[in-house]
């Protein structure tokens, strides 16, 4: 557990922002992310569809956000959910982080005022990154 500063209850409030916006209407679970990259901030919310499978986390909308405006590698992350307790990303977006930074910062927020801050290595350890394609395979 890592202590909280004043960035993270700055970038949480980006992703509280973010939530209020999030199109529920099947699981009535809010979700806003906030993700700090290239010195800017950009947010995302979960946006559900009859086709469970279609949706889409509040985390990898703000995910694509940052990528779209050409930054690949993210210093830290907001998630803020409905839950009492912190929410905490789902295995797919932890996935889907990793890949822009595994060691970045996560600042997770529920409807409480407790926030929990971890890296995304604790949160996710040994996580399937870019490096296991980069070795050679031809020697198999």
């Amino acid at each position: 557990m890592t202590d909280i500063s004043k960035a993270d209850l700055a970038l949480l409030a980006f992703a509280r922002e973010a939530q209020e916006k999030a199109y529920a209407p099947y699981s009535g679970f809010r979700v806003g992310a906030a993700i700090y990259a290239g010195g800017e901030i950009f947010q995302g919310c979960n946006v559900e569809n009859a086709a469970y499978g279609s949706t889409v986390c509040a985390e990898r909308g703000a995910a694509m956000a940052a990528v779209l405006a050409g930054n690949t590698f993210f210093d830290s992350v907001a998630v803020v959910g409905d839950s009492q307790d912190p929410t905490v990303p789902c295995g797919a977006c932890r996935q889907f982080l990793a890949e822009f930074n595994p060691e970045m910062r996560v600042v997770m927020g529920g409807r409480e005022e407790h926030v929990q801050v971890c890296t995304l290595d604790e949160l996710f350890p040994e996580a399937f990154v870019r490096g296991y394609l980069d070795q050679d395979v031809s020697s198999r």
